[in-house]
């Protein structure tokens, strides 16, 4: 069910908000968390990621996400897909994931990360994200 203007009969869009994350792996294949201070999901771990803002690209977005939040550059290496997240606040969530496999810089806690670390597949700790944890297994389930 659409809603539309009473006065001119134009429809009513609602749409998902865009966001992105990112899977970004070591040479070791280690998955880069970090973990968040803000709500939704104060004090779990996620991917990198955020909302796009307008005019942006959503690989553009992402990477701006990357240094925000964690200080390192990245480079996108492929597209992991599309999904949508339930959210309290959005309603839906639309999240496209990226992998990024080349970066520069020290990862420090930044923006709305309270902590950041690296984790090997074997010793992940709880995702916060049902989106977050698919690109993940994605990503493990097509390197191997």
């Amino acid at each position: 069910m659409r809603l539309f203007c009473e006065a001119c009969q134009a429809a009513i869009y609602e749409n998902p908000v865009p966001a992105t994350c990112l899977v970004v792996v070591d040479p070791t294949e280690r998955l880069l968390l970090v973990k968040r201070n803000v709500d939704p999901r104060k004090g779990w771990w996620c991917l990198p990621g955020g909302y796009m803002e307008l005019g942006e690209e959503p690989e553009e977005a992402a990477l701006r996400e990357l240094a925000e939040e964690t200080g390192i550059w990245g480079k996108v290496d492929r597209l992991l897909g599309v999904t949508a997240n339930p959210s309290d606040l959005y309603h839906t969530v639309m999240m496209v994931g990226y992998l990024v496999t080349d970066f520069s810089g020290q990862p420090i806690p930044g923006d709305d990360a309270s902590d950041i670390g690296w984790f090997p597949k074997e010793k992940l700790p709880e995702v916060a994200f049902r989106s977050h944890r698919k690109f993940i297994e994605k990503y493990f389930s097509t390197t191997r």
